[in-house]
């Protein structure tokens, strides 16, 4: 199981992302994306699909139309660990490709 982050590696893993802030009254991660339009939004969700699977990490999120909204926790270690910052991450340069 992955180690939950500490207050101060948090805080560099924050400073490191575009974005995205911390969940009030919950240790997780949120960012929304932004897309041209609903093909795009959907085609995000795909890719990082995929990155997902491969890191065996997924995501919370929900998506309207071109806006894609993603809460990140590692579950089974109860808070924000370097599972959730790697996938961020995965998703910061998927996004960035598709823009």
């Amino acid at each position: 199981m992955a180690a939950r982050l500490t207050d101060e590696e948090r805080g560099k893993a924050l400073a490191q992302l575009t974005g995205w802030r911390l969940v009030e009254g919950r240790d997780a991660i949120t960012r929304r994306f932004v897309f041209a339009g609903f093909v795009e939004a959907f085609g995000f969700m795909a890719q990082v699909a995929l990155a997902a699977e491969r890191m065996n990490h997924h995501p919370e999120w929900s998506n309207v139309y071109r806006t894609v909204e993603v809460t990140l926790s590692t579950h089974d270690a109860g808070g924000l660990t370097a599972l959730d910052v790697a996938l961020a991450t995965e998703m910061d340069r998927i996004a960035a490709r598709m823009t």
